[in-house]
């Protein structure tokens, strides 16, 4: 999700206006969000910090009214599926993660005919995604394709927990499954149609650059060998969701030589605290 990205309210094809807008770089569907897009700045339009600050205010306030906006037509409608969507959306942006999940729970049950599922889903997902990539897990492995000596004590990650992994790719598969009753514009069908395997193949990315930056950890566990044949297994499905991603086929390389010639972790002194034996 791109976070600069502002949003208006969401409506599925029947109660959407048009837009012609090209939303496709998003990573939201290319629907009306819950705020309006920012505006690119030139650079002889820049302005002072504290002008900006007013700026941030302002966008901020907008946003909560955007929500009120939202909770006034619950009250009006509260089985509308797409107003507790919209709010969901906008409290997510908001970075309250526990209620937008709790009102995307709401759009899923009052989307009786599934007509929306799809896209609710997708958020769902997103929502997962984007608290698995927060701390730790969205800094370490930014460098695990290199040199395996090279790895040292420091924020590492010790502990991968399959179902942080399982629960998105599920809601992701779940949009997937629910497209061919999605209520709603062609761009947005189009939208759900290439992003969710995208967003699966990165899970699952992610999911095996963890497990790789877990394997290399100072301690030693007894599973390192397993957790980097399981990586293995992840960067195959990632490959075959999306046959260009050029980490993926890094990693895949990386991985393969792991398993042929092991590898080692060092203490924070420079002396090798664990080796791990490859088969070759």
């Amino acid at each position: 999700m791109n976070d600069d990205d502002q949003k208006d309210e969401v409506k599925p094809a029947e109660e959407a206006s048009d837009s012609s807008e090209d939303t496709t770089d998003s990573a939201d569907p290319p629907v009306e969000s819950a705020e309006n897009a920012e505006t690119e700045v030139a650079p002889s339009d820049v302005q002072p910090e504290e002008d900006y600050e007013e700026e941030e205010e302002e966008v901020e306030f907008d946003l909560e009214a955007q929500i009120e906006e939202f909770r006034l037509q619950i009250e009006e409608e509260p089985e509308n599926c797409v107003h507790h969507y919209n709010l969901g959306e906008a409290l997510s942006e908001l970075g309250d993660m526990e209620e937008a999940k709790a009102e995307f729970d709401l759009a899923l049950e009052y989307d009786k005919e599934n007509g929306f599922s799809s896209v609710i889903h997708f958020a769902i997902g997103e929502l997962y995604y984007n608290q698995l990539i927060s701390g730790i897990h969205g800094t370490v492995v930014r460098s695990s394709v290199g040199l395996h000596s090279a790895h040292k004590a420091g924020d590492t990650i010790t502990q991968v927990n399959s179902e942080d992994y399982e629960i998105p790719i599920s809601e992701f598969e779940l949009a997937i499954q629910d497209l061919g009753l999605l209520k709603a514009d062609d761009e947005i069908v189009e939208y759900i149609n290439q992003n969710a395997p995208r967003q699966i193949s990165d899970t699952c990315y992610k999911w095996a650059s963890d497990l790789i930056d877990k394997s290399r950890q100072i301690e030693l566990y007894g599973d390192e060998i397993k957790d980097v044949k399981k990586a293995q297994k992840l960067l195959k499905k990632t490959m075959e969701l999306d046959p260009n991603h050029t980490q993926a086929a890094l990693m895949v390389k990386y991985v393969k030589k792991m398993l042929l010639e092991g590898w080692q972790a060092y203490d924070e002194y420079g002396f090798e605290a664990k080796k791990i034996q490859g088969s070759g």
